[in-house]
């Protein structure tokens, strides 16, 4: 069997999920992998065969995805001959993690293409959903990269093709401590937002990894330091608690951990405002932005409630499940 699997390079909740599937898939198949998107900070540790520009929202500095850059580092054209020159017909099996250039090449060929993504678990119906429907965030859910089987993972298992997240084996494995320094991961904020909502808080250690920087630097008693995969790991198991973005695989990882845990969803990206209503249903401290929030952090920070969810390992169960269902 020839698998090609492909990733979504947008963010690193994906690649960093793919450090875990893929060589387990390697050891069951010959895999090819193909990783499409500019905002990526991991660099994968096994080879990818192929890189596209694919299709990117690209973060700002105010706590959303910026429209305008979005717009501006598009490349339609490029995308479009992407997905007509890709060779999906050469392979047995295609996994889709949420990739727009294998889904569409798949669609447009009428190819099988499996689906394994968080994307497909959120609009599930047994899914919390936000108060304040998006019916542009459903529709660039549910089109973005159409697949034809859909297997999802979501912070609580929903059905038989909906799974618990798939945890790290550098985070599953870890000896966790808690630390006097909590670390924070909010890539569409700008550097001086973020020094700007902790530094009422002195007494605190902060270790901020940030989009926006290319070398460390302090500020009092905040630290800033470009997006490293491996001091980022470093940093979280051995933090108080973390304050991140509602994105999927790190609220799972701090779950896991029970690390004490605050996230604040990207402003009008409907998947983050889901995964906002289901973390909230368990618990979570939610904020709606940045600014503006000193009493509920004190609060957070002063508070002794974790929440530690023992996720099993069913990441090789997962795959063999898809596997044997192309049979």
């Amino acid at each position: 069997m020839k698998i090609l699997y492909a990733i979504q390079g947008t963010g690193n909740g994906h690649l960093a999920r793919a450090t875990e599937l893929v060589p387990l898939l390697k050891k069951m198949a010959h895999t090819d992998v193909l990783v499409s998107g500019i905002q990526g900070d991991i660099q994968p540790p096994f080879e990818v065969d192929y890189q596209f520009y694919g299709l990117s929202f690209i973060f700002g500095k105010k706590g959303g995805v910026s429209l305008t850059q979005t717009l501006r580092k598009a490349r339609p054209f490029r995308l479009i001959k992407d997905i007509l020159r890709l060779p999906v017909a050469q392979y047995d099996l295609i996994i889709c993690d949420f990739e727009p250039v294998t889904a569409w090449a798949c669609k447009l060929r009428k190819k099988r293409c499996v689906g394994l993504s968080h994307q497909n678990a959120v609009l599930h119906p047994d899914a919390p959903m936000p108060a304040k429907s998006n019916s542009l965030g459903k529709f660039i859910l549910q089109h973005y990269a159409p697949d034809t089987t859909k297997y999802g993972f979501h912070f609580q298992a929903l059905d038989e093709y909906n799974f618990t997240p798939v945890i790290r084996s550098s985070i599953r494995h870890a000896k966790f401590t808690s630390g006097k320094h909590f670390t924070v991961y909010l890539p569409a904020y700008s550097d001086l937002e973020i020094i700007s909502a902790l530094s009422p808080f002195p007494d605190t250690p902060w270790e901020v990894f940030s989009k926006h920087c290319r070398q460390a630097y302090q500020v009092n008693n905040i630290s800033i330091q470009p997006v490293s995969l491996a001091n980022f790991t470093k940093s979280f198991i051995s933090c108080q608690g973390i304050i991140c973005t509602a994105g999927f695989e790190t609220p799972a990882e701090a779950m896991f951990m029970g690390k004490k845990l605050c996230v604040i969803p990207m402003k009008n990206q409907f998947e983050q405002a889901c995964n906002a209503a289901f973390l909230e249903t368990m618990g979570i401290l939610v904020l709606p932005e940045l600014r503006n929030q000193h009493q509920k952090i004190q609060k957070w920070l002063e508070e002794n409630e974790c929440h530690q969810i023992d996720y099993p390992d069913k990441t090789k169960a997962i795959l063999e499940t898809i596997l044997a269902s192309d049979d």
